[in-house]
């Protein structure tokens, strides 16, 4: 039986761990890039943003002062017994968090009033029901300086392969240097407009290096990859060939008249965490 104070712990947890501790693919990824690239400015952006995340871990505090929306995906297993209400203990979790570790509180409760609910509660919570008996919660807090940058594009059924990667350029190229780059990039493709907006943010969630599930996918990532390091962004806007950490794509069946296509941004920070019950 998996109880809400389980639940709640657990949450608080992973908000703190995510918030100080970069995941290891990105620490790799930022250290690998910073023994490549050639570009003597972009070199010491990345060197300075590695030390970032060293002191951040060290002394626990944030990587970055915005310590974002909390986005929650929850798989919860078909025979899982939870007593209590999942969703009011996830909530119970990051307002503990964010309390505890003294993680800046940035949502409000109206968008339009723009009053601030001063526990950056509610969290966006995914739930997908998986089989098995456990409950596994991935928490991302997602920055806007990036969230911003989403897009979606509604694209005809017979757009071509090159338009596709056309768009997904573009709104790399748009984001520029407002998005603290190098970036991360998830892409949703297929469902509807919701689903592959939901797929491009799940994306973030796996390891950069993953790129798709498929060959097809895989292929199509990786060319984007490429691509995106020509378009001499670079870190923090200071040029150079490391505008890209990494891109992942996930896809879902669609209908006959359409090709929805999101993207995802993440700054250099991205950051997740992740623990089964």
């Amino acid at each position: 039986m998996i109880t809400e104070k389980q639940i709640a712990n657990t949450v608080s947890t992973l908000c703190i761990k995510a918030n100080t501790i970069l995941r290891p693919d990105v620490k790799q990824a930022l250290c690998k890039a910073s023994a490549l690239e050639k570009t003597k400015k972009a070199k010491f952006i990345l060197g300075a943003l590695i030390e970032n995340f060293k002191i951040a871990e060290k002394e626990c505090t944030p990587i970055c002062q915005d310590t974002g929306i909390t986005v929650v995906f929850a798989e919860v297993g078909q025979k899982a017994k939870i007593k209590g209400d999942l969703g009011r203990a996830i909530n119970a979790g990051v307002k503990a968090g964010y309390k505890e570790g003294f993680l800046r509180k940035s949502v409000v409760s109206d968008p339009l009033s723009r009053k601030n609910t001063g526990t950056n509660t509610p969290a966006l919570i995914y739930y997908e029901l998986v089989p098995g008996k456990k409950v596994k919660l991935t928490v991302l807090p997602k920055g806007f300086g990036s969230e911003n940058k989403s897009k979606l594009y509604m694209l005809n059924p017979t757009a071509s392969r090159e338009e596709l990667k056309k768009v997904i350029l573009t709104a790399i190229k748009e984001a520029g240097p407002d998005a603290c780059p190098p970036y991360i990039i998830g892409v949703g493709i297929g469902g509807d407009a919701s689903k592959a907006t939901f797929l491009a943010k799940k994306a973030l969630t796996y390891k950069i290096g993953f790129w798709g599930k498929s060959f097809e996918y895989k292929t199509l990532a990786k060319d984007l990859y490429k691509r995106g390091n020509r378009l001499n962004i670079g870190p923090l806007g200071s040029g150079g060939k490391t505008t890209l950490l990494g891109v992942n794509i996930l896809s879902f069946p669609t209908h006959i008249a359409g090709l929805p296509v999101a993207v995802n941004i993440s700054c250099h920070v991205l950051r997740s965490a992740s623990a089964s019950l």
